[in-house]
């Protein structure tokens, strides 16, 4: 959908299903920094500062998008100066949750990483669409072992010894949480 080295005046995906933000990692590995969630704006930076995007934003499932250039955006901001205050919360959020991973990815265990991962994916607002008894998220074990900063070996260790002690159920790339209330306490430990 949007590859990193694009120049940011170019038109911008801005509604999308979900679709992960990945940044190159060593070796040809890849670490995902965000993931957004179906109709939520991603892009901004490169919007606002015309610089080259920082990340590639892939497609989960197939999406429509709409474009945003970015001197459309500055028109409807010069005609919308009230626009501002929430544009700058939007941003402030997305640090907040960036500098958040950032730190769970460097002073979390995997355990702990991925039983966070895996409630705030179950929690999202796709999977909440599709009703109260959905506790299940639908990603590859590579997938989630990119956003968690873990090879798919080791998120597949982890999940094969939670389906054991009854925690998820694993069919192909769909993972449900069979016990919500023990995986919360993994989370929480520190």
């Amino acid at each position: 959908m949007a590859h990193g080295s694009c120049p940011g005046d170019r038109g911008t995906p801005a509604l999308a299903e979900p679709a992960p933000s990945e940044a190159p990692a060593l070796e040809g590995r890849e670490v995902v920094v965000a993931a957004r969630q179906p109709a939520e704006e991603f892009g901004d930076l490169p919007r606002l500062d015309g610089k080259e995007r920082t990340a590639d934003a892939r497609a989960m499932t197939a999406c429509d998008l709409a474009i945003l250039e970015r001197r459309d955006v500055f028109a409807f901001l010069e005609r919308q100066p009230n626009a501002w205050p929430r544009l700058v919360e939007v941003l402030c959020d997305r640090l907040r949750t960036t500098d958040q991973h950032i730190a769970e990815v460097a002073l979390l265990q995997l355990p702990v990483r991925l039983a966070k991962a895996l409630l705030r994916m179950a929690d999202s607002e796709a999977n909440a669409a599709r009703g109260p008894n959905s506790a299940i998220v639908q990603l590859s074990q590579r997938e989630l072992g990119n956003i968690v900063g873990a090879a798919r070996e080791s998120v597949n260790k982890c999940l094969r010894e939670w389906q054991r002690s009854g925690l998820v159920r694993i069919e192909g790339t769909s993972i449900t949480i069979s016990n919500r209330a023990t995986l919360e306490d993994v989370a929480e430990q520190s």
